[in-house]
């Protein structure tokens, strides 16, 4: 596996992550374990994905700016993969 799949398979880990934490949170809102386990992820979803759409592209359309164009659709979506 190329680094670039490394890297996005590490961001839906993350995101799985955060919807489980999500909704342990639902139940549990003042668990202070829950809270800080879903701190944790979302601060490596953020740095990952951040570090995704740097290098290749952007993972959604909030992110869709780059180098001052609209880059959303003009790259393959993620889970299409690409020719590198």
């Amino acid at each position: 596996m190329d680094a670039k799949n490394k890297l996005l398979n590490k961001i839906r880990q993350y995101y799985f992550s955060l919807v489980d934490a999500n909704l342990y949170l639902d139940s549990h809102p003042t668990c202070k374990e829950g809270l800080a386990y879903f701190k944790k992820y979302k601060d490596l979803y953020e740095e990952a994905k951040e570090e995704y759409e740097k290098k290749y592209a952007p993972l959604d359309f909030l992110s869709g700016i780059k180098d001052d164009k609209w880059a959303w659709a003009s790259e393959p979506w993620p889970w299409e993969g690409s020719e590198n």
